[in-house]
């Protein structure tokens, strides 16, 4: 009998020795809990081992500023976003204006293309005017010498200066009404030289 009293007795300390320690850890995690003391990290192995989550602890919890924060974060990447849309718009802009630049570029060269083009051909006709003008001059100028004076002139001259000089002096004639001296000038010179000149007139279209 004594000894089931002596192990009954042992067996009463060991659960006091438990409840009294329970009451220590219920007791920090409630002082832990109201903030008083941080015995979490103290108490994690025993809780570990009885199979309780050690609950996170809250960064800062006490932080009046972490709202703020987040707020502000959160304007930064609206910021970030709103500044890459701009980039990506800068650089459609910066594309177009190169666009821009190259189609301007190719009109002007093909504006300074037919202005040489004009020139060249404005140069043509005031060529092709003097010409004229020089030819009626001296057909003019022949036609007052005395006939076999022009045919020695006429002589001194190429097949094709002589066709457009007499074709401008039949031309003059027929505007004037007057009776044309090239046949009497190409009677006055020899007979092969005229006959390759009429030959020549024949052929050569009337300007």
């Amino acid at each position: 009998m004594a000894g089931l009293h002596g192990g009954a007795g042992v067996a009463k300390i060991f659960f006091l020795i438990i409840f009294i320690v329970v009451l220590i850890v219920g007791g920090l995690l409630w002082v832990d809990f109201l903030g008083l003391i941080d015995a979490r990290e103290t108490l994690a192995p025993i809780l570990k081992i009885v199979r309780l989550d050690v609950p996170e602890p809250i960064e800062q919890p006490d932080d009046l500023y972490l709202l703020d924060r987040e707020r502000l974060e959160k304007q930064q990447e609206a910021l970030d976003i709103f500044e890459a849309s701009l980039v990506a718009r800068e650089e459609g802009i910066l594309i177009r204006e190169a666009e821009l630049e190259e189609l301007t570029s190719q009109l002007e060269e093909k504006q300074k293309s037919n202005e040489e083009k004009e020139k060249s051909l404005n140069e043509a006709l005031k060529s092709y005017d003097n010409k004229r003008a020089n030819l009626e001059q001296n057909a003019t100028y022949l036609e007052g010498m005395p006939p076999q004076n022009a045919v020695s002139i006429m002589l001194e001259m190429d097949d094709t200066e002589l066709v457009d000089l007499l074709r401008t002096s039949e031309r003059l004639a027929t505007e004037s009404g007057k009776s044309s001296l090239v046949a009497f000038w190409l009677s006055l010179m020899p007979a092969e030289r005229a006959a390759e000149i009429q030959s020549k007139m024949a052929l050569k279209p009337e300007d």
